[in-house]
């Protein structure tokens, strides 16, 4: 079996976000499993040199972008044993930033068919092309088109993975002639809600189309989640599958991890509590080692849940005995938020704006709980990784957090969980899980039992090769 998996970032080359660390990880754990798994992605020109110095050029060739042909270098490369190709266009990809240029439709239209353009001087005919997000979701489009009885790319099935339905690629109608370059009878395959939509043509043309959990897959059906997809997704339902996206457990590992304080595992718990202190001590905080500390690492935007914790942070600081370590950044209002009841509460509240990989880790580690209260959560890895360090996830039930966090209410559970978006339901969370707290024998259990969950990438490689499998005998 042979996957062409076709993204917009990947690590360790280039990433923004989730979808690189999952392209960099997902198609390792097939790699592993003896499934011929290769990326490609564009080359930008913000990839580090030393990467840059290690691609071989295999060739170039032109790419058709509707009524004119574009350059395409192809070069490949290798990292954690598998291949990678990627491709070069400096006026499209010599870029600052990755995502938020005004001609983000003609780059990903142009990376979009040159996935299918490079197959035949790859050495590399894929029977699944495996595409991700709207960047890539013309190129399920281009292939039904276009490509399908072309001599070289039969039988080739397209799969298309939404990480994050919000973000469509929506445009005009004035890109069907100068950008997409389809044909005028075919464009009720992109059209939707009046625009040029390139998710709705990737969830139409592809074979299977899969969301990152099981839960998102079937919100996504509901107006509330959808973006105005949910009329399209709800008649492609029968192709729409949802599989839970992992973490790499080698490098999220408390019993190796350098950039935390002292190293700590399931069985032994004695680091933690080193940890805390440590972290306490960082964020001048009063070094209570039996007050609950609860950690934050998130974006500072609303669909964070951001207005449940700004609605009663102030009741959860007079009513019960906690400290609260938050790092991140995001809309004004929020961070200025934080800033003021971190002036408020010394010594309770202790606040970082930014983005510090190993602070996450720091705090991940010393942290006993881990709120992440999402209005919407398409996977979340933050709550996985949480519970790789034994800090116990308080989060809402949506998304991938619903299908990753279980209540221990029931004694078996791995965090605490609500069900509505409202605060009070949030409040009667925490406080269970203060109770809890205070139970040293029990939240030892808890803890020991968070981190020996599975959330690793072989878990999600096998329920992908499966779905694979199933698609090929069709």
């Amino acid at each position: 079996m042979k996957v062409l998996y076709a993204t917009s970032e990947a690590l360790p080359f280039m990433a923004s976000g989730g979808l690189g660390d999952v392209a960099g990880s997902l198609p390792q754990a097939l790699r592993k499993r003896l499934i011929g798994c290769r990326i490609v992605m564009p080359l930008y020109d913000g990839i580090k040199q030393e990467l840059k110095d290690r691609m071989k050029f295999i060739t170039h060739i032109t790419v058709p972008v509707a009524w004119r042909r574009q350059y395409c270098g192809i070069f490949e490369a290798r990292a954690g044993g598998v291949i990678y190709y990627l491709l070069d266009n400096q006026y499209y990809f010599k870029r600052e930033n990755i995502y938020g240029h005004y001609d983000d439709a003609e780059r990903f239209a142009f990376f979009s068919r040159a996935v299918l353009e490079i197959i035949p001087y790859i050495d590399f005919k894929p029977d699944i092309i495996h595409c991700n997000d709207w960047q890539t979701s013309l190129t399920p489009v281009y292939y039904s088109t276009t490509y399908a009885n072309r001599e070289g790319f039969e039988k080739i099935k397209t799969i298309f993975t939404i990480h994050n339905i919000q973000y469509q690629g929506v445009y005009g109608y004035e890109i069907l002639d100068n950008v997409v370059g389809i044909f005028s009878h075919q464009a009720s395959l992109l059209e939707n809600n009046g625009a040029i939509n390139f998710m709705k043509g990737g969830i139409e043309c592809a074979d299977l189309v899969t969301t990152v959990s099981p839960t998102y897959a079937n919100e996504i059906l509901d107006p509330w989640y959808s973006s105005g997809l949910d009329a399209i997704l709800n008649q492609r339902r029968a192709k729409l599958r949802g599989i839970l996206n992992g973490i790499d457990t080698q490098s999220y590992n408390p019993a190796s991890d350098k950039d935390i304080f002292a190293p700590f595992s399931a069985d032994d718990l004695s680091g933690k509590a080193k940890n805390k202190q440590k972290l306490q001590e960082l964020f001048g905080l009063e070094p209570e080692p039996k007050m609950p500390l609860i950690g934050i690492v998130s974006r500072l935007v609303s669909h964070k849940g951001l207005d449940l914790i700004t609605n009663s942070l102030d009741e959860l600081m007079c009513t019960s005995p906690s400290q609260l370590v938050v790092l991140g950044s995001g809309d004004w209002k929020y961070e200025n938020f934080f800033k003021e009841t971190s002036a408020r509460y010394p010594g309770r509240i202790g606040l970082r704006l930014g983005f510090v990989p190993d602070l996450a880790r720091k705090i991940y580690a010393g942290s006993d709980m881990f709120l992440m209260p999402s209005k919407s959560e398409p996977c979340g890895l933050s709550q996985m990784v949480a519970l790789r360090y034994g800090a116990i996830p308080i989060v809402r039930e949506t998304g991938g957090l619903k299908d990753s966090i279980s209540d221990s209410g029931d004694g078996e559970g791995n965090g605490f969980t609500f069900k509505n978006y409202d605060a009070a339901d949030m409040m009667n969370a925490i406080r269970r899980a203060l109770v809890g707290f205070a139970d040293k024998e029990g939240w030892s259990q808890l803890t020991a039992r968070a981190m020996n969950c599975d959330f690793s990438w072989g878990r999600s490689a096998n329920e992908y090769i499966k779905m694979y499998k199933e698609l090929l005998k069709k």
